[in-house]
């Protein structure tokens, strides 16, 4: 008996399919408040101009899910993902940082809980090289609740109005001729 594969990890991408040129990523979980600013950009950017983007820049609501990330940041040029954070800081502070600073292996034991976007950096680099982005930028907003939830908070949302203006100006200076308006 021969089993196949249910998908192909090491291709990612279809024979047809290529990688973009840019990937915005939004991680986290949407019923715990602020946790899920990242899928709200990613939902809302793509809401507001995503049908203006061609196939050279690609918006993905990875959820929770770093395998997710790992694998559609295969062959991409250049990587933004926007996460919720707790540091302490103030709520909806948006802080904008370099991957390779948050790059880490995961000592885990790599459960889907376990292996989040930041051990899927360095997973990626690990495989796959240098078809792996080395241009990764991840904006993070300082949660004020991750309780449970559908709604982000008031600073969080202001944070993340941030965060959409500075991909609407990275998006602008890959694709110019892209019109960026705030939809109604």
């Amino acid at each position: 008996m021969v089993v196949s594969p249910v998908a192909d990890v090491a291709a990612s991408q279809s024979a047809t399919e290529t990688a973009p040129r840019c990937l915005i990523i939004g991680c986290g979980n949407p019923s715990r408040s602020d946790d899920g600013v990242g899928p709200w950009v990613a939902r809302e950017l793509q809401r507001r101009i995503g049908s203006r983007l061609g196939p050279d820049i690609r918006i993905l609501d990875a959820g929770t899910s770093g395998m997710e990330v790992m694998f559609a940041a295969r062959g991409v040029e250049k990587l933004f993902i926007v996460d919720a954070c707790r540091g302490g800081g103030v709520a909806g502070s948006v802080f904008r940082v370099p991957g390779s600073e948050l790059t880490e292996a995961s000592d885990h034991s790599y459960t889907m809980h376990d292996f989040r976007w930041n051990h899927a950096l360095y997973g990626g680099q690990q495989m796959y090289g240098d078809a792996f982005p080395t241009r990764v930028e991840v904006f993070l907003v300082e949660a004020a609740s991750l309780d449970f939830g559908l709604q982000l908070s008031t600073v969080v949302q202001a944070g993340a109005e941030q965060v959409l203006e500075a991909l609407e100006r990275e998006i602008r200076a890959l694709k110019p001729q892209t019109v960026l308006t705030k939809a109604n």
